[in-house]
């Protein structure tokens, strides 16, 4: 009865919603620490080559994201007593916790060969594990509630828990555990401080993954369980997975996905070092530009839901991702052509907090949109095609986030390595040349690459008449005893 009456009505309570959020604080202070503190942690301090630490990030993140449509399948047609997806969220809680503390304690002493090696197995074992975690989780949004607009505010409960867990996890590194002199003890390039935060930040992805599993155990009994999909030749079962994958619903946000994940992995690999060098900002200053986020979570939380409403969840999402570009691109060029405040100039840390934090509104807004339009066309592929892939469809769009934003960090690497940075570099030390080509070399790239998404998601066909029709129509012939459309076939 409760599972009827949440569909029709498509109000799920607030408690749920609470809950189901606080599992991504995990993935929050997982992201802030591998794209924010990873590369210059391996590189600067450790002192593994940058290409390396590239390559090494690359890797994990593909072992990874080979496995996710894995777990996504697996939780689609697992059946238990606790679920579909629950029991595969219990499971990831202790190595989480664990693997995430051993990322930051390599071995002292080691080769490069073994530093590398070491970095890769931890890498990849933290990132499978919270893998583990977030593709079931992540595939109940569609099962919540089928609700158009539920949807994007369930989302929002996630990317808000995920997006303030991080930022308030670099506001603490940058301004409590490092200190003002990244050379100095106790700063951003000294060692002991990455224990610290690992001493911190493991556990609480731990603890947070847990409270959510737990939260939204009692919802188990409300959930609808299809029925265990037919047995198949592994063939067949991989055809039927590209299938779905590249539906024509889907196609435009799995392919925008590649694009918009590459210039976000080379955005976050290189903000430390844009922090550092080219804008020459202290400690405090980069906590400052990371606590914006704060502001443009809140902003975006505003601007989300009243924008979809009035013009759709694709041409927001797109608006967005344009704003998006523009916000990030325009500080460098205009730093590059000599129209924006030097660096010790008392408006510069100003400037540029504005336009972080119309960065992170976009960033977020944007997001939060892309998910809800995922699990739309969970119903429309399920109305179609007769099979229903939660798990599977938002494992796709993981794994393309993480193959290709891993992609995006090696390119980082490559362009370091490429303009000939320094390692253990000092802040004011590095030939201005070498920081302006990299500026130069970042701005064009993040351009390119958010222009190419824009054109692919511009595809993206399912508006709410089209969602609605699906969902009207899954219910009726559900009512009826009668498959799906495609389920006859």
């Amino acid at each position: 009865m409760e599972t009827n009456a949440i569909r029709k009505s498509g109000k799920l309570p607030w408690t749920t919603k609470l809950v189901y959020g606080v599992g991504t604080i995990a993935f929050g202070i997982k992201d802030n620490g591998f794209n924010v503190l990873l590369m210059i942690y391996y590189n600067q301090v450790v002192g593994l080559p940058a290409a390396w630490v590239g390559f090494a990030i690359m890797l994990a993140m593909v072992a990874d994201a080979i496995l996710d449509p894995v777990v996504g399948q697996w939780s689609d047609s697992f059946r238990s007593r606790w679920g579909r997806r629950h029991p595969f969220m219990y499971a990831s809680v202790i190595p989480v916790g664990l693997l995430y503390f051993l990322l930051w304690s390599p071995p002292v002493g080691a080769s490069d060969t073994m530093l590398f090696v070491y970095l890769l197995i931890v890498t990849s074992g933290t990132r499978i594990a919270i893998g583990v975690y977030e593709i079931p989780s992540t595939a109940l949004l569609a099962e919540f509630t089928q609700d158009y607009h539920e949807r994007t505010v369930l989302v929002a409960y996630r990317f808000f828990f995920g997006v303030v867990g991080g930022i308030l996890m670099g506001v603490f590194v940058f301004s409590i555990i490092f200190a003002e002199d990244p050379t100095a003890p106790g700063g951003l390039l000294d060692a002991p401080g990455y224990l610290k935060y690992a001493a911190i930040a493991a556990p609480l992805m731990a603890i947070s993954i847990l409270v959510s599993t737990m939260g939204t155990h009692d919802r188990i009994a409300t959930l609808v369980t299809p029925p265990p999909p037919p047995k198949e030749p592994l063939v067949q079962t991989l055809r039927n997975m590209l299938a779905t994958l590249f539906h024509r619903t889907n196609a435009p946000l799995l392919l925008g996905s590649i694009f918009g994940s590459m210039s976000g992995g080379l955005s976050a690999a290189l903000s430390i070092y844009m922090y550092t060098y080219f804008w020459e900002l202290t400690s405090r200053q980069i906590a400052l530009l990371t606590s914006s986020g704060l502001l443009g979570v809140v902003l975006a939380f505003v601007v989300v839901l009243p924008m979809s409403k009035l013009f759709g969840k694709k041409w927001t999402t797109l608006a967005l991702y344009f704003v998006t570009m523009l916000a990030v691109v325009i500080p460098v060029g205009l730093r590059l052509a000599g129209l924006f405040p030097s660096n010790q100039g008392p408006a510069l840390a100003p400037l540029l907090f504005a336009f972080t934090t119309v960065t992170m509104m976009a960033v977020i807004a944007a997001a939060i949109l892309t998910a809800s339009m995922v699990a739309d066309v969970t119903d429309q592929i399920l109305l179609k095609t007769g099979r229903q892939s939660e798990g599977l469809i938002f494992s796709a769009t993981t794994f393309v986030n993480k193959t290709v934003s891993g992609m995006g960090i090696l390119v980082s690497g490559l362009l370091l390595t490429l303009v000939g940075f320094p390692e253990d570099a000092e802040p004011g030390a590095v030939d201005m040349s070498t920081i302006n080509e990299l500026a130069v070399v970042f701005a064009v790239a993040i351009g390119g690459f958010v222009t190419v998404a824009l054109v692919f998601m511009s595809f993206y066909p399912v508006t709410r008449a089209d969602h609605e029709y699906a969902v009207d129509e899954l219910a009726r012939r559900r009512a009826a005893g009668l498959p799906p459309m495609g389920g006859a076939s």
